[in-house]
């Protein structure tokens, strides 16, 4: 049976045929679960940069994760509004992960590395050849809850991560543009074409439910320090072990413990996610 390492994104497990090693350099998090791609055009306009500072910003304080692809323009704009904000963001490359692909972003990837994660499937030594970018998109969409795209004419590369993102079951939003400029077509046709129009950062939180992401991220981050003592750990192990639900009852006998200590540390347990209530005094693993 095929091992999943637990380091392994959870929202990339589930995009057909993910890649069965990632090269990673920084770290992924578990609050990556939260990330919104950003692409577009690497031939950024003032507005296109504007728009995409002013949402990778927004949204990198709201603790989503900002997913791009290193690219000139929409990407680099997106990766260092969310360094700016505090925030994570993840870049996905086309290249082996001892090579930064264009050379003059090396610099910002030292700094995602130090705040996320450069990641991508090609091993070392891979030459960013133009067949390595599609797979590329598929990932900074896998990634993701939604892709974002802030400005794209209509042949921009930025196309084919929405399309990935449908095929996925991705949100794709896109950010109105000039109809006059042709650096907007492709924004202006995807939400011709259903993609959700969007206007500020609400718009986005709204339709992914993200408003509560940062009291998330408090909780999450209060799992993963846990168990915090002896029995919760006890009571965490057996119903780990467990085929089937853990009654208190049967808790008690396990553990040696009290029944009051059983129950008091199973609401606790219940309180921060870790476990469950299946039945009348009756316990799962969560």
């Amino acid at each position: 049976m095929r091992t999943i390492d637990p380091a392994y994104p959870r929202l990339l497990q589930e995009i057909p045929l993910p890649p069965p090693v990632l090269y990673v350099r920084g770290t992924l998090a578990p609050a990556d679960e939260w990330a919104l791609a950003i692409v577009g055009t690497r031939r950024a306009s003032p507005y296109g940069k504007q728009m995409t500072e002013r949402l990778a910003g927004e949204l990198a304080r709201q603790a989503i994760t900002v997913v791009s692809g290193l690219a000139r323009g929409i990407d680099t704009v997106a990766h260092q509004a969310a360094l700016a904000a505090g925030g994570r963001t993840i870049a996905v490359l086309g290249c082996g992960p001892d090579l930064v692909y264009p050379p003059e972003n090396a610099k910002l990837a030292v700094r995602i590395v130090e705040q996320g994660a450069v990641i991508t499937e090609f091993p070392p030594g891979t030459q960013p050849e133009a067949g390595n970018f599609p797979a590329r998109n598929r990932l900074i969409s896998g990634l993701s809850l939604g892709v974002l795209v802030t400005e794209a004419p209509e042949t921009s590369g930025a196309l084919i991560t929405t399309r990935f993102a449908a095929e996925q079951g991705r949100d794709i939003f896109a950010v109105p543009g000039n109809v006059t400029s042709r650096g907007s077509v492709g924004a202006n046709r995807l939400i011709q074409d259903g993609a959700k129009m969007v206007l500020e950062v609400g718009d986005i939180l709204s339709e992914l439910n993200l408003h509560l992401a940062p009291q998330q991220l408090e909780l999450l981050e209060l799992r993963e320090a846990l168990p915090e003592n002896a029995s919760e750990a006890r009571l965490l192990a057996l119903l780990d072990a467990c085929d089937e639900p853990g009654h208190i009852d049967n808790l008690c006998r396990a553990s040696g413990l009290p029944v009051a200590e059983v129950s008091g540390t199973l609401v606790m347990l219940e309180l921060k996610g870790l476990v469950r209530l299946v039945g009348p005094m009756t316990y799962v693993k969560a």
